[in-house]
């Protein structure tokens, strides 16, 4: 399979931060961010594996600041690196404050995804390369938290 563009799956969504989506302190809750997450994760790794994939495991999950009603999350998502079958997915959300014009970080997160066939079982996908600085960055810092998640796998298995 030939490697494509990170850029090629790239995927970006908008959300209306609205009062049923806030907790008691008027902040979004943290779950709604995390179902978010996982959508455009899924809808990431399916426009790159060009098929079914399943979530293996939200990696990280960083809440950097909070969205409050009327606020517009705005979600991108990249494929950062993949291996045989699974994808690395990086999410990152922002807040956008209607009123203000201001745009703040709110949250990061990795996500790994692995493609599946109609039978469930896991399926090759191709392997990405990076074009932009950000997403050199991503894709040279991939391996890093490949041995991350394959040590704390491995530490979990000897419990």
């Amino acid at each position: 399979m030939n490697a494509v563009s990170m850029n090629e799956a790239r995927t970006i969504q908008t959300h209306l931060v609205l009062p049923p989506d806030t907790n008691h302190h008027g902040s979004i809750f943290g779950g709604k961010v995390l179902a978010y997450i996982d959508e455009i994760a899924g809808i990431t790794s399916m426009k790159h594996a060009r098929g079914n994939t399943v979530t293996a495991s939200i990696d990280s999950v960083d809440f950097v600041s909070s969205a409050y009603a009327g606020d517009v999350l705005e979600l991108e998502a990249v494929v950062a690196s993949t291996g045989r079958t699974s994808m690395e997915i990086y999410v990152r959300v922002n807040a956008l404050n209607l009123v203000t014009g201001t745009t703040r970080l709110t949250t990061e997160s990795f996500v790994t995804m692995v493609a599946i066939d109609e039978q469930g079982k896991p399926r090759e996908v191709p392997g990405v390369f990076p074009e932009t600085e950000a997403d050199k960055r991503l894709f040279k810092t991939a391996p890093g938290r490949r041995a991350h998640r394959n040590a704390k796998r491995s530490l979990e298995s000897h419990k």
